[in-house]
């Protein structure tokens, strides 16, 4: 399995990254990890990407396991990380880490032995920055264990909500990180992705408080000119990314938009990048400075 075994190095800090937050900014960072497919690339990625506040989409935690498993439904067989929460805390362990659970179902180890690993969003928000309120909930379905095996549609999402204080801005920021429902049949619009996008609304309107500047981040599996970003709209939600290539070069299908990230004050935004390298999963970063 890709990276089994290896030893990866941390990099050093970056400087300039992190003098930003003490100036004031702000770093929000998502992207799908993809179960740690490509850990090679993610860990020291992770380690020096400055981020405040990661939001990680397809993360995976195996009790009592680490190192490599793979994951298999009727499309797909892929090599994902035991314990990604556990792997990426250890690489950011000046931050908190945050993870809300939408499935969980087997996976084997490299010995082929069975284990149960639970799957879905995690929030890694720096120590510099007080956590004052969590919120999570179901966008699509509820919580379900996969004893047959994974299905390869139609599974629960949970959303992750953070409310953090920015100290040197004097503000509220409240950050959902979110993975879509996955459609085999594309990603537009359906009457599931419609009331997805109903809960996903109403978890940002419980998360936040008046005034609070708000990112909505995440793979939303979503088509540029979705339902769902007129519906976000009515919160006071400007999409970035629009019809921007959100996929890496390991992602072969036609169709490249996945990844979106919305804020509720564009005049907050410093910069915004989808990141084009390095290449750390088959979607690519998308990163906020405010």
């Amino acid at each position: 399995m890709p990276g089994a075994g290896s030893q990866v190095a941390r990099p050093p800090q970056n400087r300039r990254l992190r003098a930003w937050s003490r100036f004031g900014r702000v770093r929000v960072v998502s992207v799908n990890a993809w179960g740690g497919a490509m850990f090679g690339e993610l860990a020291p990625w992770v380690a020096g990407c400055g981020a405040d506040v990661l939001c990680l989409q397809e993360v995976t935690r195996t009790p009592g396991l680490r190192g490599w498993t793979r994951f298999d439904d009727a499309e797909r067989s892929l090599p994902q990380r035991a314990d990604l929460l556990a792997d990426v805390g250890s690489r950011l362990p000046r931050h908190q880490p945050l993870f809300a659970v939408s499935d969980s179902g087997p996976v084997q180890d490299e010995e082929g032995g069975s284990h149960r690993q639970d799957f879905g969003v995690a929030t890694f928000v720096a120590e510099t920055l007080p956590v004052v309120g969590v919120r999570s909930a179901f966008v699509h379905g509820g919580y379900v264990e996969h004893h047959d095996g994974w299905p390869a549609g139609d599974r629960p999402r949970a959303a992750l909500a953070v409310r953090v204080f920015d100290r040197p801005a004097r503000r509220f920021v409240t950050v959902v990180n979110l993975h879509g429902l996955r459609d085999a049949s594309g990603k537009a619009d359906t009457p599931a992705r419609r009331a997805q996008a109903g809960r996903l609304a109403a978890l940002v309107a419980g998360a936040r408080e008046d005034g609070d500047l708000t990112v909505v981040c995440g793979d939303l599996n979503l088509l540029p000119g979705s339902e769902t970003f007129r519906i976000l709209a009515g919160l006071g939600l400007r999409d970035l990314v629009g019809d921007a290539d959100t996929r890496t070069s390991r992602y072969r299908k036609p169709v490249r938009h996945a990844s979106y990230l919305l804020v509720s004050d564009p005049a907050a935004v410093k910069e915004f990048e989808v990141a084009t390298a390095p290449e750390v999963s088959d979607h690519r970063a998308l990163i906020l400075d405010l």
